[in-house]
């Protein structure tokens, strides 16, 4: 089977997931659009491994999935407003940064 391109989106934040005393991490992408279509976000289901690169992280979801995310776009945007809502209003759910959860993602 041929390796799918990433997904590369405009902007990225990684989800905490609780649940039964367990953590896991999804990737909230978003993306821009333009004046035929609008903004637009999707969220992983859930990272497997994680290749850091220079500029950039490889993020493998449990999918096959695979993110590309530029480490200057890691932040919130309007077009992820939608699912922040919600995760702000669950509390089984938060958006946490990259750098304090590195160390987790590693020991999977």
């Amino acid at each position: 089977m041929a390796e799918l391109p990433p997904y590369t989106p405009d902007n990225w934040v990684i989800v905490e997931i609780t649940y039964k005393d367990t953590a896991f991490y999804k990737v909230l992408a978003g993306w821009s659009g333009g004046y035929l279509d609008g903004d637009s976000w999707r969220m992983n289901s859930g990272i497997t491994e994680v290749e850091e690169k220079e500029d950039y992280y490889l993020f493998y979801g449990q999918s096959g999935s695979v993110y590309k995310c530029w480490k200057e776009a890691e932040k919130t945007r309007i077009n992820m407003g939608e699912p922040l809502a919600i995760i702000e209003a669950n509390d089984m759910a938060k958006v946490v940064e990259y750098k304090d959860i590195k160390n987790e993602l590693k020991q999977k």
